[in-house]
């Protein structure tokens, strides 16, 4: 039974990663931060508030996507259009990544703190 939890504990630090990769690029291009671990515990704080906030009825994903761009918004200055910016990016970075990572490595993974990956 360890094998499984290890499995899903590589699982979900590669998709961190990935998701603070995302970040990091989009944050270096709109905001001129240079910093990886920023990125990744933002990724992380993302999809915490993400996983507390998406399973709402009804209006959850509106309501996730607006409090993750507020995750983003706080920890990188600039306001809500370039926290916004910061975040279609991250998504947009995260798809190509992935699509590489999962093609090279017949992976099948997503990235945590980015939506929708």
């Amino acid at each position: 039974m360890a094998v499984p939890v290890l499995g899903s504990a590589v699982a979900f630090l590669v998709a961190l990663l990935v998701g603070g990769l995302a970040i990091y690029l989009s944050a270096r291009v709109i905001a001129g931060v240079d910093d990886y671990s920023h990125a990744v515990v933002t990724a992380l704080l993302g999809a915490i508030a993400w996983a507390l906030t998406s399973w709402i009825p009804v209006v959850g994903s509106l309501l996730a996507l607006v409090v993750w761009v507020g995750v983003i918004n706080w920890r990188y200055r600039g306001g809500w259009v370039r926290a916004a910016l910061i975040g279609g990016i991250a998504w947009l970075a995260a798809l190509i990544i992935l699509s590489v990572v999962n093609r090279v490595f017949s992976l099948g993974i997503g990235a945590v703190g980015i939506p929708g990956t």
